[in-house]
């Protein structure tokens, strides 16, 4: 697929309570945008793993990777956007406005065999988002005027 003709997509969405695996089963916290948000996700973004920006309440822009799908592993039955920013944050932010910009595609999603394995495959997915990101053709979406705009007008 062609992913310069769909990337990059910029959305913006209230955080909510995921399944609650992210930061308790994996260790790696998501931040999961509203189910108004990912109906909005145009039908030609397939489902699978990017990279991109993200902010918090409109504040510092951090890398982030993150799943868009059925997360095939769990066997979802609600399609899901689950960022996970590359920054640690001191406290969760549930409620808050995420402004997030979907730079590039890592890969399709995929099941696997244990937990192990899928926690691998995150752990690969986010240094793949680190050196993506640092690239100039991609970096320069982190001042995007995108995260300078005010955040009320989220789905």
């Amino acid at each position: 697929m062609n992913f310069s003709r769909v990337l990059p997509y910029f959305c913006r969405g209230k955080v909510v309570h995921g399944f609650g695996r992210g930061s308790k089963e994996l260790g790696i916290p998501t931040a999961n945008l509203a189910k108004e948000v990912v109906e909005h996700i145009p039908e030609d973004i397939p489902t699978g793993i990017y990279y991109g920006w993200a902010s918090v309440d409109g504040g510092e822009v951090h890398k982030m990777v993150m799943s868009l799908g059925w997360n095939p592993f769990y066997k979802d039955k609600t399609k899901s956007m689950e960022p996970h920013i590359l920054h640690h944050f001191k406290e969760d932010f549930y409620g808050s406005t995420l402004s997030v910009c979907i730079v590039g595609y890592i890969r399709p999603e995929m099941s696997y065999n244990s937990v192990e394995e899928l926690i691998a495959a995150i752990h690969s997915d986010m240094e793949v988002a680190k050196q993506e990101l640092d690239k100039p053709e991609n970096r320069m979406y982190k001042d995007d005027n995108f995260f300078q705009e005010k955040t009320s007008s989220s789905l």
